[in-house]
C-alpha cells in the first residue's frame, strides 16, 4: 500500500529546513506531529519527602535542557539560593549554553562533554572530590548511575520530573499510513490511549533498539527501523521505504 500520511510522535520542528518538511514536499505526503508523551515536574512537597538536600551538593550534572528547567524550578519552589560556587557539568555545549537562561554564564564554573555521558564522566575526573547532584526523569538511562558507580563518585540521583502519556483521545478516528516512534514510552502511550489498537495495514517506524524492542514486545509489526548503516536517520529510513512502496 502506498504511503500518503505519517504521524510523527514528536513536537513539530521549529525550523523550516526540517528534513521532515522536505520529505513531505518531495513525496506529496501529509506529515503531522504530535507528542505521545509529556513531562510533568515533581511537586516541591513530594520532592521534600525524598529528604534530598540540594545545597548539600557542590556540583550538578545536567543531561538535558529539561533537567536544567526542573532543577531551577524546584530550587525556586523550595526558595533556595544556588551559590555562585556551584559547578555545572553538562552533557553537551548546547546544554551548557542553555544555563544562560538561569545564571550569569561567564561567572560560573561550567564544564561540558561532546554529547556522550561516558565522556562527561571523564571530564569530571579532575573534580572527583565534588558531591554531585544528578537531576533526572523517572525514566532514565541506566548507564548514568552505572558509570558514576564505576568511577566511585559521590552522587545523588534526584527525580525531578516524570515522563507521562499525553492525552491523544482526539486522534481516535484519525488514521495514518505510518506511525513513527522514538521511545518505549511512546508505545506505552499508544496503548494507554487506545487499548484496542489493531495495527492492520498501519506501518510502524521506530528509532533506536530500545524502541524497536518495545514495538515487538507489544506484538506489533515493525516495518521501518532506524538507525541502520543505510539509513542513519529516521527521515532517511522513511524515504527509502516510501520510494519502494510508492514507486508504482
Amino acid at each position: 500500500m502506498k504511503v500518503k500520511s505519517i504521524l510523527v510522535s514528536q513536537p513539530e520542528p521549529q525550523t523550516a529546513k526540517s528534513p521532515y518538511f522536505e520529505l513531505a514536499e518531495k513525496n506529496g505526503l501529509k506529515i503531522d506531529f504530535r507528542p505521545f508523551i509529556q513531562v510533568e515536574g515533581v511537586p516541591a512537597k513530594e520532592f521534600r519527602q525524598t529528604r534530598i538536600q540540594i545545597l548539600d551538593h557542590t556540583a550538578v550534572i545536567f543531561t538535558s535542557r529539561t533537567a536544567i528547567d526542573h532543577y531551577f524550578r524546584i530550587a525556586q519552589e523550595l526558595r533556595l539560593t544556588i551559590p555562585d560556587t556551584m559547578k555545572y557539568f553538562c552533557i553537551s555545549e548546547a546544554t551548557a549554553f542553555y544555563l544562560q537562561k538561569y545564571i550569569v554564564y561567564r561567572k560560573r564554573k561550567i564544564f561540558y562533554a561532546d554529547g556522550k555521558f561516558a565522556d562527561l564522566v571523564n571530564v569530571m575526573k579532575k573534580h572527583a572530590g565534588e558531591r554531585f547532584l544528578v537531576p533526572l526523569s523517572d525514566i532514565h538511562k541506566q548507564e548514568i548511575p552505572t558509570l558514576m558507580d564505576k568511577e566511585g563518585y559521590k552522587y545523588t540521583k534526584a527525580i525531578l520530573y516524570r515522563t507521562v502519556s499525553a492525552d491523544l483521545s482526539d486522534l481516535a478516528d484519525i488514521k495514518y499510513d505510518i506511525l513513527v516512534f522514538f521511545s518505549p514510552s511512546g508505545i506505552k502511550s499508544l496503548y494507554q490511549n487506545f487499548p484496542d489498537f489493531e495495527q492492520n495495514s498501519t506501518r510502524i517506524a521506530c528509532f533506536g533498539p530500545s524502541t524497536a524492542k518495545a514495538v515487538r514486545d507489544a506484538g506489533l509489526r515493525l516495518d521501518i527501523e532506524a538507525p541502520t548503516a543505510q539509513a542513519p536517520s529516521m527521515t532517511m529510513a522513511l524515504e527509502q521505504y516510501i520510494k519502494k512502496v510508492n514507486k508504482n
